[in-house]
């Protein structure tokens, strides 16, 4: 049964082993609700990144999974707290689930409120499961020998976004500091506190790269996110110095490039984190995020947020 969000000519859900024993599941076009996640295959278990926005695309995921391994879901590791990377934690009991100490409070806080966004989604069925091992700055994972360097880099399109380094294979699953062909969404982080992340993340030196959206792709994508986020700021300058609100600025600006990428209209929702900051607002401060999401429908001509969950 089909409902107002889906799109029969989606994708299915590739998987593809982006290194030995580690295996991205991406789901495309990445736009709103298709997220990507992946997993690591030890000896003795797995180790998961993330789950799906519904249960139906959760249960998807863990039966790739299984057609790859049947060694235990030992760990699970979130990327930071949207229902689209948590919502199908609930669907791995038997893991520990590892994430920022930020991203445990803000999974309970936020609880459903993508069902308020997305109204047309089956969700099925989505308990509210957090992760219960936390920590601040960094953790290492290891799969078997293989390092796994887990890093705090927010606030940027949270304040909570962890993304998780394997040096000894230049990989890096990104979470959603990395959009691959998708506009970037900061409105819950901060534009400049994503800036300096990915800006770190360059240093890494990473060949291949999962983005939170998107196909798998190269490091080359990086400087696309922070060219992108800092048109963002150039824009959130003028609207202040106009005396323009995020709405306004937003259509009243060319895209050039950025226009090519979907969910354009997250430009308004990024626009009034900028100028927030713009006017002073600390890196993933207080921002009236209802308003900024009701701007972003507005200028998508009062149509609801394409979501193909």
């Amino acid at each position: 049964m089909t409902h107002a969000h889906d799109d029969e000519h989606a994708p299915e859900p590739t998987l593809r082993e982006v290194s030995e024993g580690v295996f991205a599941y991406v789901q495309l076009d990445g736009s709103w609700g298709l997220n990507n996640t992946g997993f690591f295959v030890g000896r003795d278990g797995v180790v998961v990144i993330d789950t799906c926005f519904t249960e139906r695309r959760s249960r998807a995921f863990v039966e790739r999974v299984r057609s790859v391994t049947d060694r235990p879901l030992r760990t699970l590791v979130n990327t930071h707290h949207h229902g689209d990377h948590t919502h199908g934690n609930w669907l791995l009991p038997e893991a520990t689930i590892i994430g920022h100490e930020l991203c445990r409070i803000a999974v309970i806080e936020s609880g459903h409120a993508a069902s308020g966004l997305f109204p047309g989604v089956e969700w099925g069925n989505i308990p509210i499961t957090p992760p219960f091992v936390t920590f601040s700055e960094r953790l290492q994972l290891h799969v078997d020998e293989l390092a796994v360097e887990l890093q705090f880099q927010g606030p940027a399109h949270t304040t909570n976004d962890v993304v998780a380094w394997v040096p000894e294979r230049r990989l890096l699953f990104a979470g959603d500091l990395v959009f691959n062909g998708g506009t970037p969404f900061v409105v819950m982080g901060s534009v400049s506190g994503s800036i300096a992340a990915v800006q770190r993340l360059q240093t890494l030196g990473a060949e291949t790269i999962v983005p939170g959206h998107g196909d798998v792709c190269g490091p080359e994508v990086l400087q696309d996110q922070i060219s992108y986020l800092r048109f963002v700021q150039s824009l959130a300058k003028h609207a202040v110095a106009s005396g323009m609100g995020a709405l306004e600025a937003a259509r009243s600006c060319d895209l050039g490039r950025f226009a090519e990428w979907h969910d354009t209209e997250r430009l308004v929702g990024n626009l009034h984190r900028a100028i927030a900051e713009e006017r002073g607002l600390e890196p993933g401060g207080d921002l009236d995020i209802l308003t900024a999401i009701g701007d972003m429908i507005t200028f998508n001509d009062g149509k609801p947020l394409r979501c193909l969950a």
